[in-house]
């Protein structure tokens, strides 16, 4: 007969993931709504009605944490856009309703998403003439490397004209849609002379 030993797991100990604040923020929040509760516990009366799922401290702590996603959104949106947070915006979310901080929430969200999609080029309108391009320089593939590894992606940008279109990075790594966006701005610019073998 085989034994098969079954290793205990170690409860997860979430605290120790925890930055010094958050879980100081934590502990605070836990002894305001834990004392009450406790001693209404021990007296075996009711729960208080500041703890109700509608009391004013669930509600003010739940404000809390609707104004801390917003400004987290708010960071993630700012360094996927290459921008910085105005100190006025984060004043301004602290005056806020819980509806107002609900819909900014929902509004970042579809933001950051657009962002990700775009690689936060700007959005102008993409000539039919690019597709072309694109399909002779590339095949349509925004992966593509070509010139021994100078000329990248459906475009073929190379890093300095990239750059100079506001591009970071490799250009064959960003979004499609961020790719035909900044050929969109280079075609606007220069028509199709930075394209002379397929632009012709």
């Amino acid at each position: 007969m085989r034994i098969q030993r079954v290793r205990s797991r170690r409860p997860l100990d979430v605290t120790s993931t925890m930055k010094p604040k958050k879980l100081l923020a934590v502990c605070g929040a836990c002894a305001v709504t834990g004392a009450p509760a406790a001693a209404a516990l021990a007296a075996g009366g009711p729960t208080p009605a500041a703890l109700a799922p509608h009391g004013p401290v669930t509600s003010a702590l739940a404000d809390r944490q609707a104004e801390h996603d917003v400004l987290r959104l708010a960071r993630r949106k700012a360094r996927l856009a290459h921008i910085r947070v105005r100190p006025r915006y984060v004043h301004r979310v602290q005056t806020w309703s819980p509806a107002r901080l609900r819909r900014e929430r929902r509004a970042l969200r579809a933001e950051i998403r657009e962002l990700r999609r775009t690689g936060g080029a700007p959005n102008v309108p993409v000539p039919a003439v690019l597709r072309s391009i694109a399909a002779c320089e590339s095949g349509g593939d925004p992966h593509a490397v070509g010139g021994g590894g100078s000329f990248r992606g459906k475009y073929q940008f190379d890093y300095g004209t990239w750059a100079r279109v506001g591009g970071s990075g490799d250009p064959a790594a960003a979004p499609e849609a961020e790719q035909d966006r900044r050929a969109a701005m280079l075609y606007a610019r220069a028509g199709s002379s930075p394209w002379p073998v397929c632009g012709g």
